[in-house]
């Protein structure tokens, strides 16, 4: 009202709808025909899915009615339900790949595959609620309630949970309405979205740093429920970090069967001090990580004891070692099998080498069969050898040669990503993988050399150092070169308009993902950054920005968001 110069007694209507916890989907349409489908809002940058896109039945291909626009850009989100997403995570867990974590993961990793016809299995669908680009001479809107009946006219699926409120009140009663629903909707959300219903105060309130002006969403807070705490295990990471786990008996959080939750660390069970058959109160942190918030003492048993944390490693019994500093214990036997299994499912993984169909169950049925003892040893895997154990067909086995196969020209990015090295995550691999043009040459690299490499401090340095002087690396880093794993990086940009700038990226950015965030700095000649230091040049920050945003106003770092970081790329 401020900005539109409004007295407190002027009523503005808003356009109330469902805010869709799926992956954010922009469609181009040319002459009534889908031309382009992306994973990002303008449909001019970003991860492009057309293939994949055409094969949800939902999605129309081409616009219905008489004279189509010359060109349309639709938005939406693409999600999974509850129920399908059940029976997909039943499928993987059977066929003994990794479940996804969520429906929002599972219908993003659906839509970026590689191979359209596991897309097409997927029983994805999509809500649209929205238009970027828009050149039609004949049509003419004037509300947030005209343009989505548009869409529906044009053959889309919209959401029937929307109203219009005439005034805040109205708002919070629609918010409170579907509050009371959320767990009985076949989807997830997270909110609610409110938009000023008229499209010309749309136009003229326009944008903040982050966002429009005219529409804001509403989250709800998180799903709590009551379980109790069956059992405290430790798990063993692929560094040697030994993890407390909660097993819960089982329980609904969100749409979620809940039996698993992470306890960090010692202290953090000494601090909510949680005991085994404890009745405890359990969230989903950002409704995807579950985590327990509370004990609910007055349901404690009589003879409850604190928990001992374990001396020595559950896999191979060695004994355990803290570090001045460290959180964690560590088991320091790098033969441990659980670590072998951790790190050959990690170096598999969709961020490190990407080999679709392993995951840890299969890891684990491998090093158990004595197939293999390091990620070397994947290259090396003969058919007769896989049809042999049990579960294992001959097109089973095919499928997982044929996808282990291509993962030997990833990017040096993600191998040495994939490599575990500890604190060496994503942006780390991809500043070490800018500075070494080789596995090799990195290998060789001192911790004086590593040291000189931006964004690289001491305690990286000497871990990475460290990890290439164990002989047991070293053999792996020969074994994998032997193997013919020979990194495939496209030509690096020698100019563009982020050259010689370092950006840090942090927050959930409205369109982008960190990942799009990430190539397209480097695309345009930047250099991703992992820490904000005095010489980052900006920060671009989506929501939830932590530490790094404070960080940068202490150090008078310039802020951008996204919508000012496309318009650098212009």
């Amino acid at each position: 009202k401020r900005t539109l110069h409004l007295g407190p007694d002027d009523v503005i209507e808003y356009w109330c709808e469902l805010k869709f916890d799926g992956l954010s989907m922009s469609l181009t349409y040319e002459n009534g025909e889908l031309a382009r489908a992306s994973t990002r809002g303008d449909g001019t940058v970003g991860e492009d899915v057309t293939r994949n896109i055409k094969t949800i039945r939902s999605i129309p291909l081409r616009l219905r009615g008489k004279n189509p626009p010359h060109l349309v850009e639709v938005r939406g989100e693409v999600i999974l339900s509850h129920a399908d997403f059940k029976k997909l995570n039943a499928a993987r867990e059977s066929a003994g790949e990794e479940l996804f974590a969520n429906p929002r993961n599972a219908a993003a990793g659906s839509v970026r595959q590689l191979d359209s016809t596991i897309t097409a299995s997927r029983p994805l669908t999509a809500f649209w609620y929205g238009l970027g680009a828009f050149e039609d001479d004949g049509q003419t809107l004037t509300t947030q309630a005209d343009l989505v009946g548009l869409l529906g006219d044009w053959g889309f699926k919209v959401s029937d949970e929307h109203t219009l409120c005439k005034g805040t009140k109205a708002v919070e009663k629609f918010y409170n309405k579907v509050l009371e629903k959320r767990e009985r909707l076949p989807f997830d959300i997270d909110g609610i979205v409110i938009k000023v219903n008229s499209l010309r105060l749309q136009e003229e309130l326009g944008f903040v740093a982050r966002a429009p002006r005219s529409m804001i969403a509403l989250k709800y807070p998180a799903r709590q429920e009551t379980s109790s705490v069956d059992d405290i295990i430790v798990q063993v990471g692929r560094t040697g970090a030994i993890t407390p786990v909660a097993i819960l008996k089982p329980v609904q959080v969100g749409g979620v069967t809940v039996t698993r939750v992470t306890l960090h660390n010692p202290q953090e069970i000494a601090r909510k001090d949680v005991r085994i058959g404890d009745t405890v109160v359990v969230q989903r942190a950002g409704d995807v990580i579950p985590e327990i918030v509370a004990v609910v003492p007055e349901k404690r048993p009589s003879k409850s004891k604190a928990y001992v944390f374990p001396t020595e490693c559950p896999s191979c019994g060695k004994k355990l070692k803290q570090e001045e500093g460290e959180a964690v214990p560590r088991c320091v036997n790098a033969s441990c099998d659980a670590q072998v299994k951790e790190a050959i499912a990690h170096y598999a993984s969709k961020d490190a080498m990407d080999i679709d169909g392993l995951g840890y169950k299969i890891v684990e049925y491998l090093v158990d069969n004595k197939l293999v003892e390091t990620a070397a040893d994947l290259y090396h895997l003969k058919e007769a050898q896989l049809i042999e154990l049990e579960g294992f067909r001959k097109k089973s086995a095919e499928n997982l040669l044929n996808s282990i196969e291509p993962s030997k020209t990833r990017t040096l990015q993600r191998l040495i990503y994939g490599l575990g090295i500890r604190h060496v995550g994503e942006t780390l691999a991809r500043v070490l993988a800018n500075r070494f043009d080789s596995l090799e040459a990195l290998a060789k690299a001192s911790e004086q050399e590593l040291l000189e490499v931006n964004e690289v401090g001491t305690e990286v340095a000497r871990s990475v150092a460290e990890w290439f002087e164990q002989p047991r690396n070293q053999r792996l880093v020969k074994d994998l070169v032997k193997a013919g794993v020979k990194p495939q990086d496209g030509p690096r940009p020698v100019s563009g308009k982020l050259r010689g700038q370092s950006i840090v990226v942090t927050g959930t950015l409205p369109t982008l993902s960190r990942s799009e965030a990430h190539a397209l700095i480097e695309a345009n000649g930047g250099a991703v950054g992992s820490g904000v230091t005095k010489k980052t040049s900006f920060l671009l920050v989506g929501e939830d920005a932590g530490s790094k945003l404070d960080k940068a106003k202490t150090l008078n770092i310039p802020i951008k968001s996204e919508e000012e970081f496309l318009e650098l790329l212009r």
